[in-house]
């Protein structure tokens, strides 16, 4: 019978938090919690959720995922706790630990997340922030992989802002060997810190490009993922955003110089008609509505590691 393993880092705040054989291993759990092969029961267990940005998928994902386990979720709204009053993250973190088994933190700030875990005794996930988005990533990986049963010659191309998202595709990719290309306007692109991670990782560093032509972005490529061009928190640049990201959006123009095989990906919520078409959301090529159910198979598969 498959079995979790317990994960060697405690915390997953990052895509570095994981080795390759733990990622396989996770997604080889979520394939079969998935297919309803598998079944742990966690009773008892309390998950935390303490999200300062706001979110569908990701906060019903792990409420479902965690109730799967057999254990409960409590969602702490920080416009109805404390924590919207400026109460210190040590001490939030500390308490909570006496009451959760495990955290959840959706927030603004990596450096917050990493507050958190420093005075958590109890493990803490990185449901977002604005450097990462590694529960996003993990289940984007098991949807390509759904699709192409491994991951040998997958191109992965990104068209859009080099943002959180872009940034744990690109480690990811790095601790599995795809070629990943980010394609931005200039100035978009993905933090130097994660891109000089990922080269340290990468055995072969032409693996990741960071292009800023769309269409060359996308030639020979498998999968054609995007995500809105302006995230949480960047309302006031919304305007500058839609004219530096004209020619970015993903069409059937754009997609027809990808490989004919190639599949949609879109992290959610969509902005129909700026960086991806309504037809194209709406197309045979598309996994996005897959690819959002597998946030739920992942996160319980990832829970199920970390509580054993």
């Amino acid at each position: 019978m498959l079995n979790p393993i317990k994960l060697a880092s405690k915390n997953f705040l990052s895509s570095l938090d994981i080795s390759s054989e733990e990622f396989f291993h996770i997604l080889e759990i979520a394939r079969n919690f998935k297919n309803k092969d598998l079944e742990f029961k966690f009773k008892d267990k309390v998950l935390g959720l303490i999200f300062d940005k706001s979110s569908t998928r990701t906060r019903v994902s792990f409420q479902v995922a965690m109730s799967r386990l057999g254990g409960m979720t409590v969602d702490l709204n920080p416009t109805t706790s404390q924590i919207g009053r400026g109460e210190p993250i040590r001490d939030t973190a500390r308490v909570l630990s006496r009451y959760c088994d495990v955290l959840a933190i959706r927030t603004f700030k990596q450096s917050d997340l990493e507050e958190y875990a420093k005075w958590s005794s109890k493990p803490v996930i990185n449901a977002l922030t604005d450097l990462e988005h590694p529960c996003q990533a993990m289940a984007d990986y098991m949807t390509i992989k759904e699709e192409f049963v491994d991951f040998k010659n997958v191109i992965l191309t990104f068209i859009g802002d080099g943002n959180n998202v872009a940034n744990s595709l690109i480690l990811f990719g790095a601790l599995l060997g795809i070629e990943v290309r980010i394609a931005c306007p200039k100035g978009y692109e993905p933090n130097d810190l994660v891109i000089n991670s990922a080269k340290k990782m990468y055995k072969n560093k032409n693996l990741l490009k960071i292009i800023n032509d769309p269409i060359s972005a996308v030639q020979g490529a498998n999968v054609l993922y995007t995500d809105v061009w302006s995230s949480m928190g960047e309302e006031n640049q919304k305007e500058k955003k839609d004219r530096d990201f004209l020619g970015f959006t993903v069409d059937h123009n754009l997609i027809r110089n990808a490989d004919k095989d190639a599949i949609i990906l879109h992290c959610l919520p969509a902005y129909r008609g700026k960086e991806i078409t309504d037809e194209v959301i709406e197309s045979k090529k598309s996994r996005i509505f897959e690819q959002a159910e597998n946030r739920m198979h992942a996160q319980q598969a990832l829970l199920s590691c970390i509580l054993s």
